[in-house]
């Protein structure tokens, strides 16, 4: 039957249910468990002919005259239900028969038993419509596979698709392991503004937006760093927030403009530590979600046994690709990118110049986990500078899989010094960096009143879930990932023409 058919019937079937004034959306259920549940207690709860009452959706009906089966599914798994004439009466089996299709939310009360198939069972006794669907599911239940309307229909592919379930369950699980790793360890959760009058804490092209009362232009946030150090300032020694960040930039396997970020700072201690930290961190995250090291990634398998090599920026660039930065000029970098392939602007900046070679002859083929550190200071604006040589900070990333996890750093925590970097920023600003870093006069107010030595950290929450549920584009880890829109206008055609054919 075309969906247009179809969709015209079961808006028949539930007129009739309001015909007879029974509600098909009604506001009550009375489950009492779960199909999880029924199925771990089977034996027992079948051998007593307890009286159980389920809720959930049905994804295939079976009718075989006076007698029908149909599977019923709930968020904890899926049993056969039956339906019969002996055990509901000729007149609720008709309605049952008449009334319920497949995708439809419905209560059944009944006795769990066994078929002569040996198969696990709910016998109906009495059911209820709880929500009536007026569209079917995709392709009959033989899953949906086409991708770009997986992502605009997430709802469909959750239903069709339980691994999709699954990846979004481990998702959660990750997300709560480090909260409460970090509560564990001490770190108070925060949140800070997500509209910000300055785009600062990172160098990214912002969304802009209006506020009408004050009437002035915001910024949706791009990271809450500088609001989370001035926590520190205010007295908070340990602190974190875990929320959703905004940048307006393109979009690819690994880039979302809007994605999930966790960021904590810790007072009184620097980037050596952190890295120490880190390490358990992410291990016992990683043990506590997939209960191994041994993580499965574009087929390969990653090893996150602690402890993790390290490795300074300038020699990790050197051995990969034989440039040496502290032997050669702007000029020539740009050449030599070039002659390797590797896009240069000959407008960008020397810190952007120095990324672009990173991410392609260092990160790109990093599968171990591998802290790069010491990265020059072109490259952070917000970092404090090595104590061995200033033209480096001490700063440094988790690579794996070919990913860039996490960036952290001893917090740069002398106003002077963070004022000429500001001013530094505003000038390639000035100069046509869109990305570059403005000016934060609240924030150097904040930090002339003292900020203790901090260090802090950063991570993109989506690449993480991606690496340990093995998947290859962002927008399988994120519920609704940023797409084209489609017009209200379209789809309500669509609906219309559905109706009126």
């Amino acid at each position: 039957m075309a969906l247009k058919d179809e969709r015209g019937v079961r808006i028949d079937k539930m007129d009739s249910f309001r015909s007879e004034g029974v509600s098909p959306y009604p506001s009550t259920c009375g489950r009492d468990t779960v199909i999880s549940e029924a199925i771990a207690s089977f034996d027992a709860w079948s051998a007593q002919e307890k009286t159980i009452t389920l809720a959930g959706r049905l994804t295939a009906t079976r009718i075989h005259g006076k007698m029908a089966f149909a599977d019923l599914a709930d968020a904890s798994g899926t049993l056969q239900i039956q339906f019969t004439e002996d055990h509901l009466g000729a007149e609720s089996f008709q309605l049952a028969i008449d009334r319920i299709d497949p995708a439809d939310f419905i209560e059944v009360s009944g006795v769990l038993f066994l078929t002569k198939r040996g198969q696990q069972s709910l016998a109906v006794r009495s059911w209820k419509m709880l929500a009536k669907a007026l569209r079917p599911l995709p392709e009959k239940w033989h899953g949906l596979k086409d991708i770009e309307i997986r992502y605009r229909e997430r709802e469909m592919d959750l239903v069709s698709n339980p691994e999709v379930r699954e990846v979004f369950r481990t998702r959660s699980k990750i997300i709560r392991a480090f909260r409460r790793r970090l509560d564990e360890a001490g770190f108070d959760e925060v949140e800070t503004p997500i509209l910000q009058p300055i785009a600062g804490g990172a160098t990214a092209r912002p969304f802009v937006t209006h506020h009408n009362a004050l009437n002035h232009d915001f910024y949706l946030r791009i990271a809450p760093e500088l609001y989370l150090k001035r926590c520190v300032v205010g007295g908070y020694e340990k602190v974190y927030e875990i929320g959703r960040l905004f940048r307006n930039e393109g979009i690819d396997w690994s880039h979302n403009p809007e994605y999930t970020s966790m960021e904590f700072y810790w007072a009184y201690q620097n980037y050596e530590g952190l890295m120490a930290f880190t390490e358990g961190l992410v291990t016992n995250v990683i043990q506590d979600v997939l209960g191994s090291l041994q993580v499965n990634f574009d087929d390969q398998v990653i090893d996150f046994k602690a402890p993790w090599p390290r490795k300074r920026f300038r020699d990790a660039v050197k051995d990969a690709c034989g440039v040496d930065i502290e032997s050669i000029s702007r000029e020539e970098l740009i050449s030599v990118m070039r002659e390797k392939g590797i896009d240069a602007d000959s407008k960008a900046d020397l810190g952007t110049l120095y990324d672009d070679l990173y991410k392609a002859t260092v990160r790109k083929p990093q599968m171990q986990p591998l802290f790069i550190i010491d990265y020059p200071i072109e490259m952070e604006p917000l970092a404090k500078k090595c104590e061995y040589d200033p033209r480096y900070v001490q700063r440094f990333q988790l690579l794996a899989g070919g990913l860039e996890l996490l960036k952290a750093y001893s917090e740069l925590n002398d106003p002077i010094d963070q004022r000429e970097r500001f001013e530094a920023q505003d000038a390639l600003r000035e100069a046509g960096n869109e990305e570059a870093q403005t000016i934060d006069e609240a924030f150097l107010r904040a930090m002339e009143h003292g900020l203790p030595p901090t260090a802090g950290l950063g991570m993109g929450i989506d690449r993480f879930v991606m690496m340990l549920t093995n998947q290859k584009s962002l927008k399988d880890v994120i519920l609704f990932p940023t797409l084209k829109p489609v017009s209200n206008q379209m789809l309500a055609s669509e609906t219309d023409e559905e109706a009126s054919a």
